[in-house]
């Protein structure tokens, strides 16, 4: 697989909520528009969260990035294979996916959609080792962007 083909210029998004589910329903309701995602995809990423939390602490990966989280749910309620970066303008509260009882304040979010049983765990996989690879600078640099086109085009250079 090539990062050509887990990005789309029409699924990168910006978000300017300030509440977690906020951001999800923000990110569906432009997913559903494209086709890329089911009408039951909402209900079922929020129910995964509230149980199976997906921030991510970003302190071990170098000093002043900003955390994220990798939302995503059950290939049933996905038409593509794609990750969605979405940019936050403003930090959103996620738990902690290593820690659930411990708050993290998220700034950028990769959605996982995979049509395939289980599929998450392998884009999950590549994101880490995109992170874990990525020079700090570069990193921070683009956790830190809120435009779709610079944010894709980093992606398409960078994500191998």
């Amino acid at each position: 697989m090539t990062q050509k083909n887990i990005f789309a210029p029409d699924a990168v998004y910006v978000s300017k909520q300030s509440d977690r589910d906020q951001v999800l329903k923000e990110t569906y309701d432009h997913l559903r528009k494209h086709g890329y995602v089911k009408g039951n995809f909402l209900q079922h990423i929020i129910k995964r969260e509230d149980n199976y939390p997906t921030g991510l602490d970003t302190t071990t990966l170098g000093p002043n990035l900003p955390n994220i989280a990798v939302p995503h749910t059950e290939g049933e309620f996905v038409n593509a294979r794609l990750i969605v970066p979405v940019a936050l303008t403003k930090p959103v509260i996620f738990k902690n996916m290593i820690k659930p009882d411990k708050e993290l304040r998220v700034k950028f979010v990769f959605m996982l959609l995979d049509n395939y049983p289980d599929g998450q765990a392998k884009l999950l996989a590549e994101v880490m080792a995109f992170l874990a690879k990525t020079p700090v600078n570069d990193l921070r640099a683009l956790l830190n962007m809120t435009d779709s086109n610079a944010i894709y085009d980093f992606l398409i250079k960078q994500f191998t």
